[in-house]
């Protein structure tokens, strides 16, 4: 059995500690809250996103139309309830990519070591050079706009960010004794990594993951402004922000409704991994 880096004991451990968190506390329900959003708007919204009603436009937050509606008469609760079910499957499969790509390489780099480590290492500086907004500039120049080259964007900017936290986990932890016993058990390095490495960072990763979800969010609004992530009809976050811009001095609220969308869920992600970092640190748990 080897050491544990970070985990509590047990499930029923992790939960005392997790909800003794008040950070944690926060950001699970802020991050609970919108997840609920996004999944009810699957079966039910307010009103129709995609019927448009010119009579109905530009009101103000009213009984009927709780966030008001837009240029179009759309109802603004609804749109910010489907745009939250396009954020949160754009961030979700981006950082999947990330972790599925990049834990490999990061893991493989510690446990090869020498010219194999570096040569990785660099290329991933590389990659990590471009933003995952000038990534989507390119990719949309070559296959034109939409979610799907938005994913795949972020989801390369977040490889080299994943492989540099799993290399730096597996690092700290190849010298242990633990590990010193399992080589001499005669396990390979393969073997070592899937039974010893990777349970012992997954703590790290789970930290991780939930920093690059809010940038995840952060980044597919940023590429809906710019008219590069999912296009119309569907709403979007962004795309809502970028229609709101001319209108700012008549219609505040088409602004302000979407943008504080962004700002509460990023916040609730941030401290949910802030949170999960408290509670999976046994350092930070010793000097609480």
């Amino acid at each position: 059995m080897s050491e544990t880096a970070a985990p509590p004991e047990s499930p029923r451990a992790f939960l005392r500690l997790a909800f003794a968190n008040r950070s944690f506390l926060a950001g699970f329900a802020v991050t609970l809250l919108v997840a609920g959003m996004a999944l009810v708007s699957f079966v039910w919204t307010p009103y129709d996103v995609t019927e448009l009603a010119l009579g109905d436009r530009l009101q103000t937050p009213s009984p009927e139309h709780w966030f008001g509606t837009d240029h179009f008469g759309r109802d603004i609760l609804s749109m910010i309830m489907v745009g939250a079910r396009n954020s949160i499957a754009v961030a979700v499969v981006a950082v999947g990519i990330g972790i599925g790509i990049g834990v490999p390489l990061g893991c493989w780099a510690a446990a090869r070591g020498g010219l194999v480590d570096e040569m990785l290492m660099r290329f991933n500086d590389l990659v990590f050079a471009f933003p995952a907004l000038l990534s989507a500039i390119m990719i949309t120049a070559i296959f034109g706009p939409g979610a799907i080259n938005a994913i795949v964007a972020i989801g390369i900017f977040n490889v080299p960010v994943f492989a540099r936290v799993a290399r730096a986990g597996a690092l700290a932890l190849w010298p242990r004794e633990f590990i010193l016993a399992a080589r001499a058990a005669g396990k390979g390095k393969t073997l070592i990594t899937v039974e010893h490495i990777l349970p012992n960072i997954v703590s790290l990763l789970l930290v991780q993951g939930s920093i690059q979800f809010a940038l995840g969010i952060l980044a597919e609004a940023a590429l809906s402004y710019l008219g590069l992530g999912a296009q119309p009809p569907m709403p979007s976050w962004g795309r809502m922000l970028f229609d709101a811009q001319t209108r700012m001095i008549v219609a505040p609220h088409l602004a302000l409704f979407p943008g504080l969308a962004i700002v509460v869920t990023v916040l609730g992600l941030n401290l949910l991994g802030d949170g999960l970092r408290d509670v999976l640190d046994p350092r930070l748990r010793r000097q609480r």
